[in-house]
């Protein structure tokens, strides 16, 4: 029974051994069916050309070509303009960088300039501190400065006589720390020495975020010695100690035509990165430049690309300048959340506004006579002509007849054209929908207060510092303004809904409501200005579309 046992399990071992040797067998089969299968066996075909099926098999990215030449006579589009000088890029940092003063560092680079070798010494561009590309950092015993611009002020009004004023923003509400400014001139090797006369304050502290730690917006000013009146200083330094060697420089901006035109126009850091206003940026430039400005100037944070094509179209024209710009300090600058921030800290971000506001006033104080702080949904419109060097001539024969001195300012009180206002009247036939201010006629009947909300024709004479509304502070005789009449002029607002701060009054606003259509005086050049400048630009999808408006 035993021995039976054994053989019955033998027998079973052999029967497993022998099932599991054919399934190897089996696999092995199969696998090199499939590995015969995968291989290329080239054979001649008559008629067709096999230098042409070998490219095919060997080169994927150019199966799909008709032929070999065809695909060697591509040629990519890209740039093959030749590698800038030194020179040249010079002049391009210059370009790009208005506050750095490049060409002179460039032009005396190699020339022992200081007081002595340890003691003040002009400071290579490579040594100093930048802080998010377009701010030079200060830091002191008392505060950390961001230093973003430096002017040269010398207007007949300024009772101190030339001034170097430096915009910027200090980490400090109260900036009491002694500082110097360092002169560098052309043709002298050693610095010029004045000591800082005055940190202006650029906001009110009853508006909030009047604590340290948060970097505030405030206007330096160094008086020229005596000796040097005279003379335009190229850049300057700001230290601590006389004998510093700065980690700032500053190119000084002077730029003084002999005639002054009339009106500009400064905006603040365009913040629009997903938010499409070309088409509305296009009829807002065309109208200010039928009322009259020569050049609107932008500041630009983070815009959608068709703003940027918009930008850059009336930049090439000559109409408007445009400045990137950015937040000191650790304030987010990363697109999105640089937005988000600016949405969620609204104090933070009307003290970063009073910079490109300020620096731009400073740089064109000698070449208009007004400079006009407006937002791209804003309009100063006269209600008699067309013109504001029209509007102008009235007020000022209005406001010289009552004082004999001019004003500081003269504001134009704000009215609101909301969008629902319009839309329960539908669309004017004869003015293409994507024309929105003309469109957009219907207002509130009554105006915001006086002096809330309205926005000046600034006298480049006599203002010292300005906030979005109003000067801050003046020059001379202080800031007076002139409130234009509103049967003069009127503040177009185009808006959604009003400001936050006036929730409860807007709904008294949207129950009366006029139409106003001033703005239709300009109907026919804006209309053929915008479309013309549109379809220049691409934004009309076929040549169907472009008929059907000029049949219009």
């Amino acid at each position: 029974m035993m021995i039976c046992s054994m053989c019955s399990r033998n027998g079973k071992g052999r029967f497993f051994t022998k099932i599991i040797t054919f399934g190897v067998l089996w696999a092995l089969v199969i696998y090199s069916l499939y590995q015969f299968r995968s291989i290329t066996i080239d054979v001649p075909v008559p008629h067709l050309n096999s230098r042409l099926l070998l490219q095919k098999r060997l080169d994927p990215l150019t199966r799909h070509a008709e032929s070999t030449t065809e695909s060697n006579d591509l040629e990519p589009f890209i740039d093959k303009s030749p590698n800038l000088s030194e020179d040249m890029l010079i002049d391009d940092i210059q370009k790009r960088m208005p506050n750095l003063p490049i060409i002179y560092w460039n032009k005396n680079k190699n020339k022992p300039m200081g007081s002595n070798n340890t003691c003040a010494r002009f400071p290579s561009m490579f040594d100093l501190e930048f802080n998010n590309i377009y701010w030079q950092t200060l830091r002191t015993s008392n505060g950390t400065f961001q230093l973003f611009g430096a002017y040269l002020d010398n207007r007949p009004n300024n009772r101190l006589g030339p001034t170097v004023r430096i915009l910027g923003m200090i980490d400090r509400i109260e900036a009491n720390v002694t500082t110097y400014c360092q002169f560098w001139f052309d043709n002298k090797k050693d610095p010029v020495m004045a000591k800082t006369f005055e940190y202006k304050y650029i906001w009110y502290k009853k508006w909030g975020n009047y604590k340290h730690g948060i970097y505030q917006p405030y206007l330096i000013a160094c008086i020229l010695p005596p000796k040097f009146k005279d003379q335009i200083p190229q850049s300057v330094s700001l230290v601590e100690k006389q004998c510093d060697n700065a980690t700032n420089n500053l190119r000084i901006i002077y730029e003084k035509p002999k005639v002054k035109k009339d009106f500009a126009v400064c905006v603040k850091g365009l913040d629009f990165l997903h938010e499409d206003l070309s088409v509305r940026l296009v009829e807002w430039i065309e109208l200010l430049n039928l009322l009259g400005a020569d050049k609107v100037f932008f500041y630009e944070l983070h815009v959608h690309p068709n703003i940027s094509k918009v930008l850059k179209h009336y930049e090439q024209e000559g109409k408007i300048h445009v400045t990137p710009i950015n937040l000191a300090g650790g304030q987010p600058n990363a697109p999105s959340f640089q937005h988000l921030y600016l949405t969620k800290k609204t104090n933070q971000k009307r003290q970063n506004e009073l910079i490109p506001y300020n620096d731009c006033f400073y740089k064109h104080m000698y070449e208009y006579k007004y400079i006009i702080l407006l937002d791209i949904d804003e309009v100063i419109m006269p209600l008699e002509g067309t013109t504001w060097k029209g509007l102008m001539d009235k007020v000022l024969h209005k406001a010289l007849s009552t004082n004999k001195e001019e004003r500081a300012s003269y504001n134009v009180r704000n009215v609101y054209f909301l969008d629902d206002l319009m839309h329960d009247h539908g669309w004017f036939k004869d003015i293409p929908k994507y024309m929105h201010m003309l469109q957009h006629v219907y207002r509130t009947k009554n105006f915001t207060k006086p002096g809330q909300y309205v926005k000046c024709f600034h006298n480049t004479d006599k203002v010292l510092t300005l906030h979005n509304h109003f000067p801050l502070s003046c020059i001379g005789s202080g800031c007076t303004s002139y409130a234009i009449e509103t049967v003069d002029a009127q503040l177009h607002h185009y808006r959604a809904d009003c400001v936050k701060t006036l929730k409860k009054t807007c709904e008294e606003f949207r129950k009366t409501r006029v139409m106003d259509t001033t703005i239709w005086k300009f109907k026919d050049p804006l209309v053929n200005r915008v479309t013309k400048t549109l379809r220049t630009l691409g934004f009309f999808a076929n040549s169907e579309t472009n008929s059907s408006i000029r049949k219009r």
